[in-house]
């Protein structure tokens, strides 16, 4: 009987597919073999039915290794899940740095604007135009920072290819929404400092030195 097998992974699962043969055992003969069995509840209870099955055809057979496709993925994305979670710690740690220097650089470029908020105000400027000016200059270094981001991982993207299961190096929605969660953590640390340049004081603002 000769037929057409869908593709799969013989050797690890973020391989690409190739050419294979499949051959008789019968023909091609190996030590050991690997049999699948489809189930329906836990299919680990059944490895014992599925054991005297196999000795009811041949005593002499040897049976070990029963474990589940699920587990079976499991510990063969082992090193991606451990790589998976160093890179993610170190992803916080970076979402976390760049939010503090965000809220550094903006509180501390507003500190030094002191002196112009203070006339702005004396002039008739509104907490509002304040506000705007000040989250303009944070979220104009944010699109910046979050551009610039974007084009180094899309071209480091193809490093990263042996890394990633289930989930191609250029997927739309992680990109998109780790861009969106930087920007949400960067809006909120340039809002702080925005927020506190409304409540000066437009004549300790005006003495400012």
């Amino acid at each position: 009987m000769v037929g057409v097998a869908r593709d799969s992974k013989l050797d690890s699962l973020n391989e690409k597919p190739k050419a294979a043969v499949y051959l008789p055992l019968y023909q091609v003969y190996h030590a050991t073999m690997n049999i699948h069995a489809r189930t329906t509840g836990d299919p680990l209870a059944i490895g014992k039915t599925a054991e005297n099955a196999i000795h009811e055809l041949n005593g002499d057979l040897v049976v070990f290794g029963v474990t589940t496709l699920e587990l079976s993925e499991r510990f063969a994305s082992f090193p991606q899940r451990v790589a998976g979670t160093f890179v993610g710690a170190f992803g916080v740690l970076a979402l976390v740095l760049a939010a503090v220097g965000i809220y550094g650089v903006t509180a501390y470029t507003t500190r030094q604007r002191t002196h112009e908020i203070g006339v702005r105000m004396a002039l008739g400027a509104r907490k509002d135009d304040i506000l705007r000016l000040v989250l303009g200059h944070g979220l104009r270094l944010m699109f910046v920072g979050v551009g610039l981001g974007l084009a180094a991982s899309f071209a480091l993207t193809r490093f990263l290819g042996s890394m990633l299961l289930g989930v191609t190096s250029t997927d739309a929605l992680t990109f998109s929404g780790v861009a969106i969660l930087l920007c949400a953590v960067a809006l909120f640390a340039c809002f702080v400092p925005a927020r506190r340049a409304t409540r000066v004081d437009p004549m300790v603002a005006l003495r400012y030195e």
